[in-house]
């Protein structure tokens, strides 16, 4: 378990920190330590009109660092908005509560194949990616304490070598002196001759730290499978668990140190969080203001507003529902074609860093509410914001307390509507989905953590009710085939809460007025950013 007095390890960081091997002379690359601050407002904007020179640097990595990628991570960043100290810090963290002779490994991912030479996009495992921020495939985070002096922790990372091949077809490598000079790693080794060596760490540490493929409820994407060594041309295959049973190691599990780590958020990631939810709110805004005949040209547009005001892409495949297809929760077709009168609702938004928001907002494709799509909108939206407010540390709530209010909520709403006789059971077959979940560098983030326990600050979770009234001649004519979610990223805080996501109008007044007339207020300017 992690120790409770980590804040009193601040002298041993500052040792380690003055250890910290200086730069290399002439033209060396190790990612310098630099004090902790807030995420700058410096991302990458598609939309300047201006081309400059490229400056060729002297060496080459296989993801964005701020040496081949300046416009997009300032110095001293790893990845956007996250500083070497920091993935530093949480290296620590992650061992400070563990025995002499502890050691811990998290494997990083594969990259997967759709169909024969056929590649999907590549993730990163996200536990690996919050203690190293590597974000190539087929590597591995090893974290060796042999004694209890955090000083002596050594930091091991397996990586894929440099190979001009294998590069001229895949990309670059950042490789193993790139390891060593821009993430730190204390030892690096490629990951095509490795086995030795680990199995040389397993055999010296008395308490191992792994979860296996099976507790992590797991498939073949964690590159623990494939530790793959060539001796001329004939591979085998072994396994990190392989050689724990070999060895008689019986591991423990990593998850429930690494779910404590990851769901209270920094300054930083709190940052990186609310630019996400920033160029995502103001993603849908230029949405409104926009008339669309289909799913799937919304879909692109947004996206494209999310790369273009800075995101890497979507967070996830969105949703793009329009009329009786978003009583379907997680509607991902988005291959039909919008009628007048209808609403659509979306569920989209871009990442960031890694980091992702989460954003849904439901409205009327020709920018007018009906009457019923009014009221039963405005329900809804009145329990969202009711559980909004309830977002604070003091307030002394957890996920669950918060998803039985709004249950109760929403059930006094619709009876107000005309819902006679609606009873809180009936309202969770129009309401089947939870509140909402944890928020961070997966959408739903940290699942281990329990629904029960109390909101913490600077945790971010969503809040998200929603309704979906299916043909069913049980409920009011009007409100059928109606399906509304309203979903806002939260930053829990002592005594208030700050909503990420705020620039996404979802007002009824602020939507049609920009659908009508466009983006012509100051509304998005007026937003008090007290996080950038």
């Amino acid at each position: 378990m992690l120790s409770s007095s980590f804040a009193s390890s601040r002298a041993i960081w500052s040792l380690l920190l003055a250890a910290a091997r200086p730069a290399l002379n002439s033209g060396g690359i190790r990612r310098q330590f630099h004090s902790f601050g807030k995420l700058n407002k410096r991302f990458l904007n598609a939309s300047e009109h201006f081309l400059k020179t490229r400056s060729i640097p002297d060496f080459t990595a296989g993801q964005p660092l701020h040496e081949t990628r300046p416009h997009a991570i300032k110095a001293g960043d790893l990845t956007p908005g996250i500083a070497a100290t920091e993935y530093f810090e949480r290296r620590l963290r992650l061992v400070e509560g563990l025995a002499a002779r502890s050691l811990v490994i998290v494997p990083g991912s594969v990259l997967k194949y759709a169909s024969g030479a056929v590649f999907y996009k590549f993730q990163q495992n996200t536990d690996f990616y919050y203690l190293t921020g590597w974000n190539e495939p087929d590597s591995i985070c090893i974290l060796e304490k042999p004694t209890n002096n955090l000083e002596d922790v050594i930091f091991h990372l397996v990586v894929p070598p440099k190979n001009p091949n294998a590069e001229q077809w895949e990309g670059n490598r950042t490789g193993i002196e790139g390891a060593k000079e821009i993430f730190n790693a204390d030892q690096v080794f490629p990951n095509d001759r490795f086995v030795n060596h680990l199995e040389k760490l397993i055999q010296k540490n008395q308490f191992i730290y792994y979860d296996s493929l099976e507790n992590k409820n797991k498939n073949s994407n964690f590159f623990a499978n494939f530790f793959q060594k060539s001796d001329d041309e004939n591979k085998f295959v072994t396994t990190i668990e392989s050689l724990l049973k070999k060895n008689n190691k019986n591991p423990h599990p990593i998850s429930g140190i690494m779910t404590s780590l990851r769901v209270i958020k920094s300054n930083s990631e709190l940052a990186v969080l609310r630019k996400a939810g920033e160029i995502s709110g103001r993603a849908y805004n230029k949405a409104y203001a926009n008339f669309f005949q289909n799913e799937r040209t919304l879909a692109s547009f947004l996206e494209y507003q999310f790369i273009s005001g800075g995101c890497s892409g979507n967070a996830y495949i969105p949703v793009v529902a329009g009329g009786p297809n978003s009583l379907t929760i997680h509607y991902t077709r988005n291959d039909d074609i919008f009628h007048d009168g209808e609403l659509v609702l979306v569920d989209a938004a871009g990442a960031l860093g890694g980091y992702r928001a989460d954003i849904s907002r439901t409205w009327p494709v020709n920018g007018k509410f009906t009457p019923a799509q009014r009221d039963l909108y405005q329900a809804l939206l009145n329990v969202q914001r009711h559980c909004i407010s309830q977002c604070t540390e003091l307030n002394q709530i957890s996920l669950q307390g918060l998803h039985d209010i709004s249950v109760k909520e929403l059930t006094k709403e619709l009876k107000n509507i005309g819902f006679a006789h609606l009873t809180e059971y009936e309202t969770t077959k129009l309401y089947p989905h939870y509140i909402g979940h944890n928020l961070g560098l997966d959408v739903h983030d940290v699942p281990d953590y329990s629904r029960n326990k109390l909101l913490k600050k600077n945790q971010v979770i969503t809040i998200e009710p929603g309704i979906y009234v299916p043909d069913d001649m049980r409920w009011p004519k009007h409100f059928r085939n109606l399906g509304i979610r309203i979903e806002d990223n939260i930053a829990i805080q002592r005594d208030s809460q700050i909503n990420l996501t705020v620039e996404a109008a979802k007002e009824i007044v602020d939507i049609e007025n920009i659908a009508q007339n466009g983006i012509t207020t100051n509304y998005e300017e007026d937003v008090v950013d007290v996080l950038v």
